[in-house]
């Protein structure tokens, strides 16, 4: 495994790749790697050629610059799990390499990065959209892997390629979650040992409204997981929104879509959780 730390590295290594018509396949990270990220790479080795990692924190992505200072960093760490797994390369970049100049661009996605996340974090997609375009310009990849865990990030980002109109595939990967359900995240590392047992609550109380609506109104849905989660000591539920799973618009019944996905953004005392559940399955 060779780690890469400038952009002209990775043009120098890619060019090659390119000429000989290797496939590229990239997953784009900010570190503090667990098995989920892992996941993402596994697939991408096994798809492609070659296999490229970027570890890198995207400032321009956290609309809170307290969570931005805490975001946990180990690259050498990460580095020993991705060469242990078996990646080819890493980009770990400095902010001046990504950023040489202030990126003022600004995107456009209609409704899809208005709601949910984007409410409660604005600004966020724009930084999300503006880093992943310039790694994808950097990289070249045929393919890219990204976690279903962040949904509504999957779909700014199929949305961001469309309009771009790059030439590179999108790769979504199911969520993998800890032996006791709670989804793998970076953030979990910040979890004391109490928080991460009442964490374990969001999806034990997902995975049973898949029951409820059977009997229950979307909005009771909605109501009930609420309820029940912010009854929970330190946890305080951000946002719980039953959406349709293309558009991101919040539905109004269960009958109103074929494809519907309840997302939610949960506190565990400061440490912000996301998670979701499929209600109904895209056919």
């Amino acid at each position: 495994m060779r780690l890469l730390n400038t952009v002209k590295e990775v043009q120098d290594v890619v060019a090659p790749l390119r000429l000989k018509d290797k496939k590229i396949g990239f997953v784009p990270t900010m570190g503090a790697l667990h098995n989920g990220h892992i996941s993402l790479v596994k697939q991408c080795i096994a798809d492609n050629d070659i296999s490229i990692v970027s570890v890198f924190v995207n400032p321009t992505q956290f609309n809170n610059k307290e969570d931005l200072v805490k975001y946990p960093r180990n690259l050498e760490q990460d580095c020993l799990f991705l060469e242990k797994a078996g990646v080819d390369f890493v980009f770990a970049p400095s902010e001046k390499e990504i950023y040489p100049e202030p990126d003022t661009r600004e995107f456009d996605f209609g409704q899809i990065d208005k709601v949910m996340e984007g409410v409660h974090r604005p600004g966020h997609f724009n930084g999300v959209a503006q880093v992943v375009s310039r790694l994808f310009d950097i990289v070249k990849p045929d393919k890219a892997y990204f976690g279903e865990k962040d949904f509504q990030q999957l779909a700014v980002i199929r949305a961001m390629v469309k309009q771009l109109e790059l030439p590179v595939q999108i790769v979504p990967m199911p969520i993998v979650r800890e032996p006791s359900g709670l989804a793998l995240s970076s953030r979990n590392e910040r979890l004391n040992a109490a928080q991460k047992q009442v964490a374990v609550n969001i999806s034990k109380t997902l995975f049973e409204s898949k029951e409820w609506m059977q009997s229950q109104t979307v909005k009771e849905v909605i109501d009930k997981v609420t309820n029940q989660l912010n009854s929970q000591e330190e946890l305080n539920v951000e946002y719980y929104e039953i959406v349709d799973g293309d558009s991101l618009q919040s539905v109004n019944n269960w009958q109103e879509s074929d494809y519907i996905v309840g997302c939610i953004a949960v506190f565990c005392g400061d440490v912000r959780l996301i998670d979701n559940i499929v209600y109904k399955a895209k056919a």
